[in-house]
């Protein structure tokens, strides 16, 4: 999938989903992973749980990284109500600069920074926030914060972005090698938003449905 292809793309909606069952666990109960506090506010630790296949590949992917650096995991399942409110509050922002805009405009644009809520991977589990830290956990610098925006990074934020330094380049080739040598997809708007099982990767690897659907978890998730 060369071209730039945008969630919002009917292409993604039409691939079909197959639930596959896997349930939501907890990532931070192996002590592999090294888990980023910005998301604690979440006292369900929704924040910290991926579909189990999705965890295996992102401990696998863990395992491809060299000596001395670590993938930290930021965040992973988003309830779809959560998601929801993510993405109306990004479009109105958007409205509010661009009055103008058609509403087919406005859910395409919105869509490089929240995926609509009805084919968003974070509610079926299938996607993870996730950047780079050293053997130290201090987190390294890929060329924007987590979550920037196309309008706050000057497009920065996309993943093959020419507007940052040589070093976050090459650690975003880093990151980008071992999870995709895992399975991953990414989303190339977001440096840091990668998903397996999803409709946007099975539309990416040719797959001819996707694993999961949204789900709402639940305390015994």
């Amino acid at each position: 999938m060369s071209e730039l292809i945008l969630m919002a793309d009917p292409r993604v909606a039409a691939i079909p989903v197959r639930e596959c069952g896997e349930p939501l666990v907890d990532v931070r109960a192996s002590g592999e992973l090294l888990v980023d506090t910005r998301k604690e506010a979440d006292a369900a630790g929704a924040f910290a749980h991926l579909r189990a296949g999705v965890l295996e590949r992102l401990l696998a992917a863990q395992r491809r990284l060299p000596e001395g650096v670590r993938l930290l995991h930021v965040e992973g399942y988003r309830s779809p109500a959560l998601q929801r409110s993510y993405f109306e509050e990004y479009a109105d922002e958007l409205r509010a600069a661009h009055p103008e805009w058609s509403a087919e405009r406005l859910r395409a644009a919105a869509s490089r920074y929240v995926s609509p809520p009805e084919i968003a991977p974070h509610s079926a589990g299938a996607a993870v926030d996730v950047t780079l830290a050293d053997a130290g956990g201090q987190e390294l610098d890929l060329g924007t914060r987590m979550n920037a925006s196309p309008e706050e990074s000057d497009g920065a934020c996309y993943t093959d972005a020419k507007n940052i330094g040589t070093r976050a380049r090459a650690y975003r080739a880093l990151l980008g090698e071992a999870l995709r040598g895992a399975g991953f997809v990414n989303y190339p708007t977001e440096w840091w938003h990668w998903s397996y099982g999803d409709r946007y990767w099975a539309l990416a690897t040719g797959a001819e449905v996707a694993l999961y659907a949204a789900v709402e978890r639940t305390d015994t998730a």
